[in-house]
């Protein structure tokens, strides 16, 4: 039974989020080097203009990244990070106060700063690997929080990654860090399993199509797919040109059981949803 038919809500002081249909995660980037659009949304009147669009086109959740993860990324200072990352906060909570944001961080400091601030989900891409003090901290906040599955560090995770069995290994990793935060029960996660960290092409692949193996869990099941290199690889294409092939693997993601799109293009990802959902009428 997927978390869509039992009408599974969550409550994040007082914003909703329910999952009696799949949802929208859209991406501001606040960082230079992003893989996609780094640079872009520097300013606030940039990053105001994105987040209303986002909004209009039907984002149930704004995810502000401040520092990129993409391989070979140009590692920052947590002064750095906050520098970029709290005046984007500050000025989406004044002027989308009802909105539901979420910051991508792995350092437990710039969570407990950004929850203070009004974010409501912290999105840790280690998954309280790298930070061993991020699941105490989220659960002090009462945040919620994205555990996501990595293999290394971001500045290394493409290095030759290797397992016998990913989706094995994924849900073991899942188990273990669950096993940690189960006792706090002031904690609302999230599970992604975290395509292209740590993983090949292949990897990836072996993933969406076993999506439906985290179900068990009983949690939200958040796939960030948008313009990743596992499409513009094996289309011999750029992240500019990725926009077709994401809606193809965005369709298979939820036909697997996603819950809710981590996404550059809200509109084309509501239109997918849209039509998986008649699909399966």
């Amino acid at each position: 039974m997927s978390l869509q038919d039992t009408n599974y809500t969550y409550n994040f002081s007082g914003k909703n989020l329910s999952f009696d249909r799949p949802r929208v995660m859209g991406i501001l980037n606040v960082s230079p080097d992003s893989f996609f659009d780094g640079g872009r949304y520097s300013d606030e009147e940039g990053m105001l203009s994105r987040t209303e669009k986002m909004l209009l086109e039907g984002a149930d959740i704004i995810d502000i990244g401040a520092y990129s993860t993409r391989p070979g990324a140009t590692d920052i200072s947590e002064a750095e990070e906050l520098n970029r990352l709290i005046p984007a906060l500050k000025a989406l909570r004044k002027n989308y106060p009802d909105t539901l944001i979420s910051i991508d961080s792995f350092r437990s400091f710039v969570a407990k700063c950004a929850v203070e601030e009004g974010a409501d989900i912290v999105n840790d891409i280690s998954g309280g690997t790298i930070d061993a003090l991020m699941f105490d901290r989220v659960t002090d906040l009462k945040a919620g929080y994205i555990l996501t599955h990595i293999k290394g560090h971001p500045s290394t995770m493409q290095e030759k990654p290797s397992y016998k069995n990913v989706v094995e290994e994924v849900g073991n990793f899942f188990t273990a860090q669950l096993a940690k935060l189960k006792p706090q029960e002031n904690v609302q996660v999230f599970l992604d399993p975290g395509f292209g960290f740590g993983k090949t092409i292949e990897h990836n692949f072996q993933l969406l199509k076993s999506l439906a193996h985290f179900k068990h869990f009983g949690l939200p099941l958040l796939v960030g797919l948008s313009r990743k290199s596992m499409i513009s690889k094996s289309l011999g294409i750029t992240a500019d040109e990725a926009l077709n092939g994401t809606t193809a693997l965005h369709s298979l993601a939820l036909l697997n059981g996603a819950d809710i799109l981590r996404v550059h293009d809200v509109k084309e990802a509501m239109e997918c949803i849209q039509l998986i959902q008649l699909y399966g009428r």
